[in-house]
């Protein structure tokens, strides 16, 4: 009988979680099948809660769950934040291939990128994107520095790396704008109050991301329209999925039609349910072409791998603005991209097993 491969899923564990949320996780990175995940759920619904918690945990049962039923080895393991931990799991147990879930260490993303790093050191092969690739899409701004070089529309901006270099005089964008942390995800420091129509308003938030998230914020003219998310699967020949688009006809009136941190993981809050993921989107036949087209291009320039997903807002005149450029996204199973592969003819366990084929194929 020929030996199972052996997929180690490598993630790791929020630095802030709630004790619900701590019984699905032991010290070795098994998740525990307990009550306190009905817990955790059924208190979402009553009240606001962080999703993104309850996400990681989500995330890697079912990944785990789709890669046992596909007839391979699947073990969890949580590096903790633990680099030399994680260095002596990989010597120990020697996993054919890791799939790579870990977005942060210590509550930083940079990191994301090199533990990435840390595989191709040692040499063993891993799912999603490189590590250059992953930190080159958090540097948003580096992001649309190349994409606007390459003739991809991004919305106008401007990085501040300190309030004294914000003058009103100086500046050269039209309100609305939007300010963001420079290197952040999954629309961490997005707010309602991140969309500003004047100076004080502007100098207001981007002194909340120094003090906040320690960083240069990205102050970027608004694009007012549809937001659509295009997920791509595969490498040589890669497989556009149907486009999703974000419906924000539930926000209150007075809401503005953003995807903040609320929107994306605090259930119970208006924002969360307000904005629903609509997939196939109703387009028409050429902007889908076109959106699609895009959305290639922008995977293959930034060097995303196996599987990733373009961002979109579309102006009053249909024409498409990239936003972000995100590797390895959410793969839960009731997120985002399961939803377009789903669309696509693909189950979730399709799906999975599709990106660790082609993690296999760099297997020397």
């Amino acid at each position: 009988m020929a030996k199972k491969i052996h997929v180690a899923i490598v993630f790791n564990e929020p630095t802030v979680m709630t004790d619900e949320g701590r019984k699905y996780i032991s010290e070795t990175g098994q998740i525990e099948q307990l009550a306190g995940k009905q817990e955790v759920l059924a208190n979402a619904a009553a009240e606001s809660i962080d999703m993104s918690e309850v996400g990681v945990l989500e995330e890697r049962e079912h990944v785990q769950g789709a890669l046992q039923q596909a007839g391979y080895k699947a073990t969890l393991f949580n590096m903790n934040g633990d680099i030399q931990r994680l260095l002596d799991f990989i010597k120990q147990k020697q996993p054919d291939l890791i799939f790579n879930l870990c977005e942060s260490v210590g509550n930083e993303s940079i990191h994301e990128m090199h533990v990435a790093g840390l595989y191709e050191l040692l040499g063993v092969p891993y799912t999603g994107a490189p590590a250059f690739a992953l930190g080159t899409c958090l540097n948003k701004a580096r992001t649309k520095e190349i994409l606007t070089y390459h003739g991809i529309k991004t919305p106008r901006f401007a990085i501040f790396k300190n309030i004294s270099e914000l003058a009103e005089e100086t500046l050269q964008l039209k309100y609305p704008l939007i300010v963001k942390p420079a290197r952040e995800d999954a629309s961490v420091g997005i707010e309602n109050s991140s969309i500003v129509e004047d100076f004080p308003s502007l100098r207001k938030r981007v002194r909340y991301v120094f003090n906040e998230y320690d960083q240069p914020a990205l102050v970027e003219e608004y694009i007012q329209g549809r937001e659509v998310n295009v997920g791509i699967l595969g490498n040589k020949r890669p497989i556009v999925l149907p486009i999703s688009e974000i419906d924000f006809s539930g926000l209150p009136q007075d809401y503005p039609h953003i995807v903040t941190y609320n929107a994306k993981w605090m259930q119970g809050t208006p924002e969360y349910v307000g904005t629903v993921g609509v997939c196939p989107a109703n387009l028409p036949g050429d902007l889908e072409k076109k959106l699609r087209e895009t959305a290639l291009k922008c995977y293959r320039l930034m060097g995303l791998r196996d599987y990733g997903r373009i961002d979109i807002r579309l102006d009053k005149n249909n024409v498409p603005y990239v936003l972000e450029v995100n590797p390895n996204p959410d793969l839960s199973d009731d997120a985002g991209f399961a939803r377009s592969a789903r669309a696509y003819g693909l189950s979730f366990e399709d799906t999975i097993g599709r990106i660790v084929e082609y993690a296999l194929e760099r297997m020397p």
